[in-house]
């Protein structure tokens, strides 16, 4: 299912997707609201993932231990297509969200509006 949510940026809140049906995308105002799509995909809490959201990535693969990575969902257009991507906190490589090969477990720590300090590296 598409689904939006919208960065309220008057009233600093988000509005969700029930918030939200019904209305045009022309009667959303690009200066007052800033749109993030639902990326499919559930955390491991059964939360929503949009992009705009901040989650920490990690591996349930057994061989790979895998220290959990702090990353922006992002919706970009990355080698030549446009989807969800993953941007990783520490590296600079971008991967599709998307990606399961590693049976990657997805948990949601925040968004970029309202825990912008979650994207500061501090080491």
């Amino acid at each position: 299912m598409i689904k939006f949510r919208a960065w309220d940026n008057e009233c600093k809140v988000i509005r969700g997707y029930d918030e939200l049906k019904g209305l045009t995308f022309d009667a959303l105002d690009a200066s007052d609201f800033k749109i993030e799509q639902f990326t499919g995909l559930k955390d491991v809490n059964g939360k929503e993932i949009y992009v705009g959201d901040i989650v920490k990535v990690w591996s349930d693969v057994s061989e790979l231990t895998m220290e959990p990575t702090v990353n922006e969902i992002v919706s970009e257009d990355y080698f030549g297509r446009a989807g969800m991507f993953l941007k990783p906190l520490r590296l600079h490589v971008v991967e599709p969200c998307l990606h399961d090969s590693w049976n990657n477990k997805f948990g949601v720590i925040g968004n970029v509006h309202d825990n912008p300090e979650l994207l500061e590296d501090n080491e």
